[in-house]
């Protein structure tokens, strides 16, 4: 995988969101773009004590940052898209946006062309319960060609501590996207 975009909205795990933009940079992943919803700076200041000026320039040191009422961005355009891309976390609204086709921002607009150039989408969401309606979307969205990514934590890695949970959802989230990574313990067997 040479390159990938990225949408953070306005889900709760905004900070998985952020690892995955790091572990991308990390393992040498061209981030064509980090795309932001106005809800995800919300969540980021609830859960993470983040400012929007601040979430903006951590993440400003992986890729390009984009409001998602940016469609100027190249991202909006099927010509100008990355290999991949991934929304983590995704919102239902995004989820229910994306399942109807409906691009309305720039998030579901780069996923959509996405999905009608072939390529890779995977779609992270973080709601519980999940109810017949969403089920429904997720299960358009992979039919139209998206990997669904529930962030879910797991305990065969032994987690110690919330980065640990952290880093098994990013590692998922890369795993999906076919980047090699080692940022959990793997199931080896019992």
């Amino acid at each position: 995988m040479k390159s990938v975009s990225l949408a953070i909205t306005g889900a709760s795990a905004v900070r998985v969101g952020v690892a995955v933009a790091r572990a991308l940079h990390e393992y040498g992943v061209e981030v064509a773009g980090i795309i932001v919803s106005r809800g995800a700076y919300q969540v980021a200041r609830y859960e993470d004590n983040l400012s929007p000026e601040e979430l903006k320039s951590t993440l400003e040191s992986y890729g390009p940052v984009y409001d998602e009422s940016d469609l100027t961005s190249p991202l909006a355009s099927s010509s100008s898209q990355p290999d991949a891309m991934a929304i983590v976390p995704a919102s239902m609204k995004t989820v229910a946006a994306l399942a109807s086709g409906y691009s309305g921002n720039l998030v579901v607009r780069a996923a959509l062309s996405i999905l009608r150039l072939g390529r890779r989408l995977v779609v992270a969401p973080r709601e519980t319960p999940l109810g017949v309606i969403e089920l429904e979307n997720l299960a358009r969205i992979a039919r139209a060609g998206a990997v669904v990514v529930p962030l879910c934590v797991a305990f065969y890695n032994k987690p110690r501590s919330l980065d640990d949970v952290v880093s098994f959802l990013a590692g998922k989230v890369l795993d999906a996207l076919g980047v090699p990574n080692d940022l959990y313990r793997r199931w080896r067997g019992g």
